[in-house]
């Protein structure tokens, strides 16, 4: 696959994103809007890197302690350290892997997301999240859904900006997935500097994002056994010593009766 079939011009989610973690997968216009939204929120890479570190710990916890061994990883983004498959078969060897992204430059390193222990499996589904029929019936061919399944959405339901949407979407997934299964997700969550920061990607950035409130992202976990320390700011959930300031990206992991 070619750069040509890259869009330069716009600035990308993924590419950002990948940029505020220092990685290199991103070009000039991805940097000069991260840097806009770096000033009006300088917690804004704070908040990246607290999110990959919450998914480190979700994943780990869902693998150790839910005795999960399948994992549904949609809107997952370039890799970077930690990818999902890395953390899950550091815990479980055989575990099987599923990423679901459409970004042409995730698509092209695809091959680095495409390992696997010998025991386990990845794959990548090119599709859109939101179409879950698609998802489900590809990621059939890795993974049992008569047995439970993490489904993580990181960074993915800001993406979907009306409310009614991005709920059903959930509610989609989950009825696909057997009990037992885990639902983790992550997103920003407002306040007046994050707001700002919200503005400027909206006016600038592609895709655009919403911003929702504590309670709002809450509402995605009705029906499902909050994992205890519930609904809380990233670096809260089951921090690792010393990695507590709260910051302004709500998660969870909730698990399915």
């Amino acid at each position: 696959m070619g750069d040509a079939q890259f869009d330069t011009s716009q600035p990308q989610t993924a590419r950002i994103w990948n940029y505020w973690l220092g990685g290199k997968d991103n070009f000039e216009v991805d940097r000069v809007v991260g840097d806009q939204i770096r000033a009006a929120f300088p917690d804004i890479v704070d908040n990246a890197r607290a999110s990959r570190a919450f998914l480190v710990r979700a994943v780990t916890f869902v693998a150790a302690e839910g005795g999960v061994r399948q994992f549904l990883d949609v809107g997952t983004g370039l890799p970077t350290a930690d990818n999902t498959h890395e953390v899950a078969q550091r815990v479980a060897p055989e575990s099987r892997i599923v990423y679901v992204d459409f970004d042409p430059m995730i698509l092209a390193h695809a091959r680095a997301l495409l390992t696997s222990s010998a025991e386990g499996a990845t794959q990548y589904v090119d599709a859109d999240g939101r179409d879950s029929a698609k998802v489900l019936r590809e990621a059939a061919s890795t993974l049992d859904f008569g047995q439970p399944v993490a489904l993580i959405m990181s960074g993915l339901l800001g993406h979907v900006t009306d409310d009614g949407e991005a709920s059903a979407m959930v509610r989609a997934y989950l009825d696909a997935l057997a009990p037992g299964s885990y639902f983790v997700a992550l997103d920003g969550s407002h306040s007046v500097e994050h707001g700002e920061a919200e503005k400027i990607w909206n006016e600038q950035a592609n895709p655009p994002y919403v911003l929702r409130s504590h309670s709002q992202f809450a509402r995605f976990f009705d029906g499902l056994e909050l994992v205890e320390p519930g609904v809380v700011p990233a670096p809260l959930w089951r921090p690792a010593e010393g990695d507590v300031k709260p910051l302004d990206v709500v998660c969870g992991v909730g698990r399915k009766p």
